[in-house]
């Protein structure tokens, strides 16, 4: 089988693409035949070296993957060769083949595309673990979404509208403006606008229910102001650590000096609430479970339904992280390794 490695700390040029055999599952395993695996901005930054939480060099990326069961370790009941799945790979979803524990699992249905269903979990399991989770929407919430166009930005706009937010104020380029309030959001332009004057202009002066900020640095504090009394900040990357596709120290030097130390006693006399996120991090894995579960459920009923920016041979996979990289997905971008 092909398997995608980061052989070092580079750019998309440091990726390769090796030939290996695939050993068999053990007990409480799956063996999957990989069909779509997503690529998520952490898979760039782990590139970088700047993430924190991926395995020592040379290793193969990859969170999310969706494709048909072909093998099954002994002590399985509840699935069978041939289901279609989606399986929570943790590392190593960019390969032709995965195996994973069967707790990692969950069956699709038929009406699911192998597309939906690897755009899902990273991006639509944030979004909602973050919205409906931590922040409990509810209808008639105000939301300011960083990153609108990218593929939690997307998913937490659907989100919110399934949920009846009543207003979703979205920060993006101005080349996605158009896009942005295709989604139902109101745009603000992230190099020109003042999202902080904006959230606080449409809300009578009180500031959105929640804030969701991938970016971090000063730009955390900007969301924090961005919160009426009450308000929820979640935390959930650093996007700002990585302007372009080679590692850049003193930008993420600059992100780390400038994210905010925020007081416990200070924050008292707001009522507001700040939540890092990180779902690989997630020690209880039955909660994400569910949340896969209860977006299946809004998907079936057509409350979501996400938005693909592209797919890839994953031979383009370089190709695949520039595009990334040069901030032009509006969407979720997947790596194609079905079957030729």
């Amino acid at each position: 089988m092909k398997r995608i490695i980061y052989t070092k700390i580079g750019g998309p040029d440091s990726i390769e693409i090796i030939d290996e055999e695939l050993g068999r599952p053990e007990e409480n395993q799956v063996k999957v035949r990989v069909y779509r695996a997503g690529i998520n901005f952490a898979d760039l930054m782990m590139r970088q070296g700047l993430y924190g939480s991926n395995p020592n060099f040379p290793f193969t990326p990859g969170y999310e993957v969706s494709g048909i069961i072909t093998q099954i370790g002994e002590n399985i009941e509840d699935l069978t060769v041939g289901e279609r799945v989606i399986a929570m790979t943790g590392f190593g979803g960019y390969a032709e083949e995965v195996i994973v524990d069967s707790s990692r699992v969950i069956k699709i249905p038929d009406s699911m595309s192998f597309d939906q269903a690897a755009a899902m979990p990273v991006t639509y399991g944030t979004a909602y673990h973050m919205l409906v989770y931590l922040g409990g929407i509810k209808q008639g919430d105000s939301i300011l979404i960083h990153h609108a166009a990218g593929g939690v930005g997307t998913a937490a706009a659907q989100i919110c509208r399934s949920f009846g937010a009543k207003l979703i104020i979205g920060t993006a380029s101005k080349a996605k403006k158009e896009f942005v309030e295709s989604l139902g959001m109101h745009f603000v332009d992230r190099e020109e606008g003042d999202f902080v004057r904006v959230c606080k202009k449409l809300t009578d002066g009180k500031g959105v229910h929640q804030a969701i900020d991938p970016v971090a640095g000063k730009h955390l504090m900007k969301s924090y102001k961005s919160l009426r009394n009450g308000g929820k900040l979640h935390c959930f990357g650093a996007s700002s650590a990585v302007p372009r596709e080679k590692r850049s120290i003193i930008a993420a030097l600059r992100m780390w000096i400038n994210t905010p130390k925020f007081n416990p006693m200070m924050m008292m006399n707001s009522n507001k609430a700040i939540f890092g996120v990180h779902m690989g991090k997630m020690d209880d894995e039955e909660i994400f479970k569910n949340h896969l579960i209860e977006l299946g459920a809004l998907l079936e009923k057509e409350e979501i339904d996400p938005i693909i920016d592209s797919v890839w041979k994953f031979e383009d996979v370089s190709e695949a992280q520039r595009h990334m990289h040069k901030r032009r997905n509006k969407g979720k971008v997947l790596l194609d390794f079905s079957p030729k």
